[in-house]
């Protein structure tokens, strides 16, 4: 009874945590400030005997033949036998305003039966766009986040060897066309769409620049007007912009994660007045046969005599635990905390709470 007593207690205390003051480049993407994705197919060589068969992989006979015929090396299929040899798919994130010139990391995995990528190198492989246009070039030693070791009857695998990175690995061939000097006005994108994070955005802005060149058009965007502040520099308009502080106003939620049992939610939480009641039973059955042989030289057969062990458990569970109202999820946790419940069991009470209609959040499980 004391321990409700104290969990009814430290239900009560108010919540006073409030919202951090977040910069505006934290919290939203300008329009037309992107990056672009690149793919590309090339040839790992190099490897120890973990490329690809060419039997149950003939892309990669074919690249290879493809390759040693550029370099004007005459091949037959006969003549391929090759383990050393992988076909891979090659991955890259153009940056915005990327120059030529410039380099960018890529990422490289297998697409065969190849075993590992470990002591390989990537052949020159062109990096394309969505537009079907080469944009930079890939090529270097790969750098495995995983080994593997293997003998006749077992085989040890840590991480993923037949993927790996090669840093810096890209070479960009082509700009994008995007000329930002010129554009007039652009949007703000907020990451997580708010009405009232929105306004709040809108009147920072204004209210910095002493002009209302900001207007919110949804709870998603924020438009800025670079004509109302005559001939500027929009790259200073938007370093000046995404400095700007505001305390975002999110959604309260609640995230519950069943593999390891975590629980992340937000400062908005709050839970009508509900009780609570929460118990555990618990059943071990355990199967220990037992061998009976008879004594040597005596008429008889070898047996096997069952012996099953049963326990059943039922612990008292935390009884009643009633909450008033306008509580927060924080407080009625930290209670729980308190009397030694376990996350799991916590999991079924929060989702238990959800269900009633108590809890007022969204609700996520993973």
């Amino acid at each position: 009874m004391k321990k409700i007593i104290a969990l009814i207690a430290l239900f009560l205390l108010p919540a006073l945590a409030s919202a951090a003051p977040v910069r505006i480049k934290d919290l939203a993407n300008f329009d037309g400030v992107r990056g672009n994705d690149l793919v590309g197919y090339g040839l790992v060589v190099g490897l120890d005997g973990t490329g690809d068969s060419f039997r149950n992989a003939p892309f990669a006979e074919d690249m290879l033949a493809g390759l040693l015929e550029r370099l004007g090396v005459n091949v037959s299929d006969d003549a391929l036998r090759s383990k050393n040899v992988a076909a891979v798919i090659v991955t890259a994130d153009l940056p915005p305003f990327a120059r030529a010139g410039s380099r960018v990391d890529v990422n490289v995995a297998t697409i065969g039966d190849a075993k590992s990528l470990l002591g390989g190198t990537l052949v020159m492989t062109p990096l394309k766009a969505a537009d079907g246009n080469i944009y930079a070039v890939a090529q270097g030693s790969i750098i495995s986040g995983g080994a593997a070791a293997s003998g006749q009857a077992a085989r040890v695998v840590e991480g993923v060897p037949t993927a790996g990175t090669i840093p810096v690995g890209a070479r960009v061939e082509r700009e994008v066309d995007f000329d930002f000097s010129e554009i007039q006005d652009i949007r703000i994108a907020l990451r997580n769409a708010d009405f009232t994070t929105a306004v709040l955005i809108e009147d920072a802005i204004n209210r910095d620049f002493g002009n209302r060149i900001a207007r919110t058009d949804d709870s998603g965007t924020v438009s800025v007007d670079f004509q109302r502040l005559g001939s500027v520099n929009p790259a200073r308009v938007l370093a000046r912009i995404e400095n700007l502080t505001v305390e975002p106003q999110d959604k309260a939620k609640v995230v519950i994660d069943h593999r390891s049992g975590t629980i992340v939610m937000g400062n908005n939480v709050r839970i009508s007045r509900v009780a609570v009641s929460q118990g555990n039973l618990t059943l071990k059955v355990a199967e220990t046969p037992v061998v009976s042989q008879p004594n040597p030289f005596a008429a008889g057969q070898t047996v096997v005599v069952p012996r099953t062990n049963v326990e059943l458990s039922n612990e008292a569970g935390i009884g009643f635990a009633e909450v008033s109202g306008e509580t927060s999820l924080s407080e009625v946790v930290a209670g729980l905390n308190a009397l030694g419940v376990r996350p799991r069991e916590m999991i079924d009470i929060l989702k238990s709470i959800h269900g009633a209609g108590a809890l007022h959040a969204e609700l996520l499980v993973q």
